[in-house]
């Protein structure tokens, strides 16, 4: 079974408009202790991100009081941020979106990748926010219930009852026959990227390397 956000997502869309101001931005994430928000337009469209980083921005950038002769474009954004005071002028663009079948796995690695803890959902059709993902949702995943693992692990065999199959806190410990070695490759890799699954031991043997590459001549 594969696990989409639609399962776990949180379904109050955590936003506020673009005329938002500083205060009301801070208060925003105060009420739903979150260290983001997403920003909308007036179609309920994300178009940005403000976080907690750009918010500190106004505390740490003393050099907005100066007038660098030299400066990245990063500094000059960073200038710009800690000078606004409303979302449009804080906020971090484009917005990084997901969609209800976007596989949970899809939107764990893309919250790795960018370093983010929430994500918004929006609608695959019109566009419009319409729930939150955040990573303790995700990381729920990983505390499903052995019985939902092992029943997904034994669809995937092509047949269950010549398996052994062990669940210790996500960790799959799996032993039995297969013919050929690449079947056992294969069916490692099929455990492993179900929702919930940690890591696999395997001690499956087989009769025959498939994948064994032998030197002419020999």
């Amino acid at each position: 079974m594969s696990i989409e956000v639609k399962d776990i997502m949180g379904r109050v869309a955590i936003a506020v408009l673009k005329d938002a101001s500083f205060a009301e931005i801070v208060e925003a994430m105060k009420r739903f202790g979150v260290g983001a928000v997403t920003v909308i337009d007036a179609d309920r469209r994300p178009v940005g991100v403000v976080s907690e980083d750009d918010l500190l921005l106004k505390e740490t950038d003393t050099a907005r009081y100066s007038v660098p002769i030299i400066e990245s474009r990063r500094r000059r954004l960073e200038h710009q941020k800690a000078a606004g005071v409303t979302a449009a002028q804080l906020m971090t663009s484009p917005a990084l979106t997901i969609t209800p079948d976007t596989p949970v796995r899809d939107a764990a690695r893309l919250m790795h990748a960018k370093r983010i803890k929430q994500l918004p959902v929006i609608d695959v059709v019109s566009g419009r926010i319409i729930g939150t993902l955040h990573r303790h949702d995700v990381l729920r995943v990983f505390t499903r219930p052995t019985e939902e693992l092992d029943a997904d692990i034994r669809a995937v065999l092509p047949n269950p009852e010549a398996f052994t199959i062990e669940i210790d806190q996500g960790v799959v410990r799996i032993s039995g026959g297969v013919e050929w070695k690449s079947q056992a490759v294969v069916l490692t890799e099929r455990i492993r990227v179900i929702e919930g699954v940690v890591d696999v031991k395997s001690a499956v043997t087989f009769d025959k390397d498939d994948l064994l590459i032998v030197p002419s001549g020999m």
